[in-house]
């Protein structure tokens, strides 16, 4: 008689939390890049470069110890290391060890950092535990000298208590030095990149005139001192020479504007400054910062640069009558040939990931191009001569892209099925811009229909959930409608991970999932996923299917000070949780704001759908890959999810896990 598998005891007992830095040791990959520790050593030069951003800086200098370890020194004011008021520990001890500590959340009036990288508060105290060492030396000013202060830490702990001695009256020196030893069983490999490692450090100097920032190699003797005192300008153009052999079209256009006391909707002293070149032939350069942190993916400053880019081009040839019959600018003409070094100053960054890559600001969007349009403008309108070279650019790049489209249609005319009535289709036939977005609902498809851009945007709204097609013969497929429907709207037949499907019918270059935020809305997800990796899976390995996000709820903030009314959207609890901490920080009472929960797309209008979920400077798109799966277990696991006798291993698999999930009541 065969035994009984003994059920999992699921009890209180059951449920662990994560206390300090353990939530970082189980996943270290939700906090940092873990190819190589350069984040972790980044988040110090950070803080260092922080200092410098708010004028309490000079020097800046980065040391690899020949023992593996890398010092970061400055001459900021040093790290506080009084008891706080709140915890009764030394303030130093804090910001190394707690998640959510930091003196980046205060941008009031007298904050600590009126503008800075940090946001989330888990920096340092990340890279604390992912060391098997971290030493601190803090050197504060004193009324009767200069206070050293000393503290050591061991796998995030405490080893050495916080140790302080008064240097003699004369002493002057004030800063930070941490020195850290890299756990190498958090990463990929413990060699840091050279060149990563000096591109940063370099785009500090550029980004910070004056400020002197050194890089000594311990194990060579070598060493570095990057200092410029042209900033922008001299970067750029030193860029510019070592990638392309043409010369610039025009004179780089540089400026900078910050928002004054009385600006309206933003913060003062949040803006940007910028140096522009276009170049005919060769490499673009483009590199973008937020409060000196580098954004390598770019974000919302760069879409708004493109924007105030585009418009004051697009002014200048309408008002000189250089536009050929038939030819209509758009923003990719004039940004096709464009260098630039952005830099921008945002009162309360937020960024994408905690690795701080893409800006996710959505007034970053129009604080850039708010500045950057009316001088671009006001210089091409100085400058005729220049401008008008710079025209004759920008409509090169729209001919050739027209002639281009143009091939594509003739090729695509021919056999084309008849498109699916509900199907309402864009205007351009490029599929470097187009996307096709399938979504839950008529009401949500009316929204979106209203709300999107007809120029690149396709609708096809889905009746309903989908087939599950896991099991579903390929010959079968078209028996369904909607299944039919995203086939013919997409232009490609279904095929297996053996065949070689032709792709040159493919309509859209994005095709994108949008369901609601709830739990029906990712069964209806899961249901077009396995339809794709089913039967579209070159879809999938070309990285043309995403899935859009759309906020569950709505925060309503009031004005306060010189911050207007705001409207927050969080995708989900951790967000809204995050956002209602912001406030509370920014000084407003508790239910000064006020949230919504939208129970489906339908709920949102069409202007609301538009700026969180398909405007692509604002949205946060998230394309569909295998990530560390391969072929052979994704396909376990959808036939585990999919498979109609498969019910005993799903229970097994709900049971070991159902303690993970949340319950969306």
């Amino acid at each position: 008689m065969a035994t009984k598998k003994p059920v999992s005891d699921y009890s209180e007992s059951s449920i662990r939390v994560l206390k300090g830095l353990e939530p970082v040791k189980q996943r270290p990959g939700m906090y940092t890049r873990t190819e190589n520790p350069l984040h972790i050593i980044q988040e110090v030069i950070d803080n260092a470069a922080d200092e410098a951003l708010g004028g309490n800086c000079n020097t800046i200098i980065v040391t690899q110890n020949a023992d593996g370890s890398v010092t970061v020194e400055d001459d900021g004011r040093g790290i506080p290391v009084g008891l706080h008021p709140e915890e009764g520990v030394p303030t130093v001890e804090i910001v190394f060890t707690r998640l959510h500590a930091g003196g980046k959340f205060d941008k009031g009036k007298g904050g600590a950092y009126a503008f800075s990288g940090g946001l989330h508060g888990v920096g340092v105290s990340v890279t604390n535990a992912l060391s098997k060492r971290l030493e601190i030396t803090v050197w504060r000013k004193e009324p009767n000298g200069t206070g050293l202060h000393h503290l050591v830490f061991e796998h995030g702990d405490v080893v050495e208590p916080l140790n302080s001695v008064v240097a003699p009256r004369d002493a002057k020196k004030s800063g930070t030095k941490v020195t850290v030893w890299p756990d190498a069983k958090y990463f990929d490999t413990a060699a840091i990149s050279q060149i990563e490692l000096q591109r940063l450090l370099r785009s500090k100097a550029v980004l910070l005139p004056g400020v002197s920032v050194t890089l000594n190699n311990a194990k060579t003797g070598e060493s570095q001192t990057w200092q410029y005192n042209d900033g922008l300008r001299g970067y750029l153009t030193e860029a510019l020479a070592q990638s392309t052999d043409g010369e610039t079209l025009i004179p780089l256009f540089e400026g900078e504007q910050f928002a004054g006391p009385d600006a309206e909707g933003f913060a003062e002293g949040e803006g940007a400054s910028w140096v522009v070149a276009w170049t005919e032939q060769g490499a673009v350069v483009r590199e973008s910062y937020v409060n000196l942190i580098p954004t390598p993916n770019g974000g919302t400053h760069e879409s708004g640069l493109r924007d105030g880019l585009y418009g004051a081009v697009k002014n200048f040839v309408e008002m000189h009558s250089l536009l050929p019959k038939g030819v209509k600018l758009l923003p990719e003409d004039v940004f096709a040939r464009v260098s630039f070094v952005l830099s921008a100053k945002v009162l309360d960054p937020q960024f994408q990931g905690q690795i701080k890559e893409r800006l996710n600001s959505r007034d970053a969007v129009r604080l850039v191009s708010t500045f950057s349009k009316p001088a671009l403008e006001l210089w091409l309108n100085h400058h005729v001569d220049y401008g008008k070279k710079l025209a004759e650019l920008v409509i090169k790049q729209a001919q050739s892209r027209l002639r281009s489209a143009q091939k594509v249609e003739k090729k695509k005319s021919s056999g084309v099925a008849v498109l699916p009535g509900k199907l309402t289709d864009c205007e351009s036939t490029d599929t470097e811009r187009t996307e096709l977005f399938l979504v839950e609902g008529d009401s949500a498809g009316g929204s979106a229909k209203m709300g999107r851009d007809k120029e690149f945007q396709a609708i096809l709204p889905l009746r309903g959930k989908v087939l599950n097609s896991w099991e579903t013969d390929k010959d079968r497929l078209f028996a369904n409608n909607e299944i039919h429907d995203i086939s013919v709207a997409i232009g490609v037949d279904p095929h297996t991970p053996n065949d070689t499907p032709d792709l040159s019918g493919l309509r859209y270059g994005k095709i994108c999932i949008l369901s609601d935020a709830d739990v029906d809305g990712s069964h209806i997800q899961v249901l077009l996923l396995t339809l794709f990796f089913r039967h579209f899976p070159a879809l999938i390995a070309n990285g043309n299917i995403c899935i859009a996000r759309p906020p569950l709820y709505r925060v309503d903030a009031p004005a306060r000070g010189k911050k207007p009314i705001q409207k927050l959207y969080a995708l989900d609890d951790g967000e809204l949780v995050a956002i209602e901490d912001k406030l509370r920080k920014d000084g407003l009472k508790e239910g000064a704001w006020s949230i919504s929960r939208f129970k489906g797309l339908g709920e949102m209008n069409a202007e609301q759908l538009w700026e969180t979920t398909m405007n692509p400077d604002t949205r946060r798109l998230l394309p569909v890959a295998l990530g560390g799966y391969g072929l052979h277990e994704s396909a376990a696991r959808f036939n585990m999810l999919m498979g109609k006798g498969e019910a005993a291993a799903r229970r097994a698999w709900i049971e070991e896990h159902g303690n993970e999930a949340e319950a969306d009541i």
